[in-house]
């Protein structure tokens, strides 16, 4: 900030000069005092210059309502939103989330350093403030095969980037209650900066072993005792309403007037579907509401609390320095954005962009679909005689998976589906390096009747996963997704039925989130048409590849049996 612009902008919030914007006539929800005041909000530069009684180049009588901060989501992928950055910042702003801290832990994974900057590039010019942090776990496990690897050296050259705020979620709890030397590396190169934490679960002296080492929030809490436990700890608790993972309604009970100031909303991973029909951090903050919650506590859950856990001092509240990050509301009560200012300029009104010119930049992805050559041959399974097999049961509605011990259906010597008894085929392709790895396994739950359904988005390494009723589908389903860069395919008797492209790192598509919550459904219901029972598919086969959520989950190298963290045999 340069000499010249502080005397101009000093000039302003004196009133001896017009700012270029003055919003009049509404209540300020001041996050800072805790009060609800009138008062003039002059712009200029795209910061808040003053409050008070101000005349502007422009002014606008916003006729009553209330202005609050712009909304701040606290901890997410956009990555999972299968959107690029543009195409994300347009799918939010209209819901009033001005700012996110985001963590690129899923392009990292597949790209590396190369990926997050090239994350951090696509966000530099859009009206959505994006401050990053450096993934921790890539690769997540040393059971999967990612296409990138970032240690301690990255990560202490990464924290000298401008856009990067501190160091993200350390999924790799054991490894730092039990000091694995290069997890420590990791947080002793991110000392002094904000260290955010993933430990589902994890309490008592573990718990505290984990704290001390300097990570101060959690979002995997999921119950009330969970959450109150690390409140007590003293992290920050991030209450998540994600796809997959919804935990507001389970978690809202722990929330009071001590606490309040601790707790953070975050999206985590979220879909187009659910974005477009329910919102973003402004659906938490109405349904806190709902519950019983302060409206200026709520508020400050979505906005001023996210600002301090991360020492971001220029937002999350109207007052004079802070960024002209604003939002227009008619109640309280109701909560639902009408207009929206994101760095002092008009971006959205009753649920549209007033100008998406920002997103008309052109992406040209890398491709980062290296698979080596496969064919229908290499799904088989050799069966071994008057054994069991280990196979993935589905549980409805969660991500944890069930480890089944039962006979599989024999053909010519070859452990095939069986669709009777719901029993499929998975694959997992490695996809980063041409290893020519593959994983193969079974799957219990999905209810396909015929073909296969084929998606580049396996967390964490995002390799090329597979689940179908025969090997010739797997494989054609497995190279529609190749050759398109990635993304989702769906194929039935030897014909390819729908595709959607996530060209972008195979994880996102350069489109906007309309067109592909039109797109995702229109996948779904080609599932569906093949017997699958699950609701999103797509979502629920990439979490089948995690093997840091239990009990039983594939890799390009094999099964894993997450409870024991150690690798299984198919057979046993």
């Amino acid at each position: 900030m340069s000499k010249e612009f502080l005397a101009e902008s000093i000039a302003v919030a004196l009133g001896e000069r017009p700012a270029d914007l003055v919003l009049r006539g509404a209540k300020i929800v001041n996050t800072l005092s805790g009060e609800v005041h009138g008062g003039d909000v002059a712009i200029f530069a795209g910061r808040i210059a003053g409050i008070g009684s101000y005349d502007g180049e422009s002014i606008v009588d916003l006729h009553g309502g209330y202005l609050v901060p712009g909304l701040i989501d606290s901890h997410c992928h956009i990555e999972s939103g299968m959107l690029a950055p543009a195409g994300y910042a347009a799918a939010v702003l209209p819901f009033g989330t001005t700012t996110v801290f985001a963590d690129p832990h899923e392009i990292a994974n597949v790209m590396g350093i190369e990926g997050i900057e090239l994350m951090i590039r696509l966000s530099e010019h859009l009206p959505l403030s994006i401050r990053f942090l450096v993934p921790s776990c890539v690769p997540a496990t040393d059971m999967e095969s990612s296409g990138a690897s970032i240690g301690a050296e990255e990560v202490a050259a990464l924290l000298g980037n401008k856009a990067i705020v501190g160091l993200a979620e350390m999924m790799n709890y054991p490894g730092v209650i039990y000091r694995v030397p290069a997890v420590l590396d990791k947080i002793e190169a991110a000392l002094g900066r904000i260290i955010d934490g993933h430990a589902p679960g994890l309490s008592g002296k573990a718990l505290n072993a984990y704290v001390s080492a300097g990570i101060s929030s959690e979002h995997e809490a999921t119950t009330v005792e969970e959450a109150a436990e690390k409140l007590r700890a003293g992290m920050y608790l991030m209450i998540r309403e994600g796809t997959g993972a919804r935990n507001l309604e389970a978690l809202l009970p722990v929330i009071n007037r001590a606490n309040s100031r601790r707790i953070l909303f975050a999206s985590d991973d979220l879909h187009p579907p659910e974005l477009l029909c329910r919102g973003h951090i402004d659906y938490m903050i109405r349904k806190a509401i709902d519950f019983g919650v302060e409206p200026i506590e709520a508020i400050r859950m979505g906005t001023l609390n996210a600002a301090e856990h991360f020492e971001q001092t220029d937002i999350g509240a109207i007052a004079p320095g802070r960024a002209a990050n604003l939002v227009w509301v008619e109640s309280l009560e109701e909560f639902h954005p009408r207009m929206v200012w994101a760095k002092g300029v008009l971006r959205a009104e009753d649920g549209l962009l007033i100008d998406n010119k920002w997103q008309s930049g052109r992406i040209e992805p890398p491709n980062t679909m290296n698979t080596a050559p496969f064919d229908e041959s290499d799904f088989a399974i050799i069966a071994e005689d008057q054994k069991k097999a280990h196979i993935i049961g589905l549980i409805h509605g969660q991500i944890v998976t069930d480890n089944l011990l039962e006979p599989v259906k024999v053909e010519g010597g070859l452990a095939v589906a069986d669709i009777e008894r719901d029993i499929l085929k998975l694959a997992v392709i490695e996809r980063h390096r041409a290893t020519g790895n593959i994983g193969l396994g079974f799957v219990k739950g999905f209810g396909l009747k015929r073909g296969a359904l084929a998606s580049s988005v396996a967390h964490d390494s995002h390799n090329l996963i597979v689940v179908g009723t025969n090997d010739a589908d797997m494989s054609l389903a497995a190279k529609a997704v190749v050759e398109m860069r990635g993304g989702f395919a769906a194929v039935a008797e030897g014909r390819v039925l729908g595709t959607l492209a996530l060209p972008l790192a195979g994880l996102m598509a350069i489109d906007n989130a309309a067109n592909i919550d039109r797109r995702l459904g229109e996948m779904k219901s080609l599932a569906e048409s093949m017997g699958c029972v699950i609701e999103d598919p797509f979502m629920l086969l990439g979490f089948l590849a995690l093997p840091v959520i239990p009990k039983l989950k594939l890799t390009d190298r094999g099964l894993v049996d997450v409870e024991r963290f150690a690798p299984i045999g198919l057979f046993d």
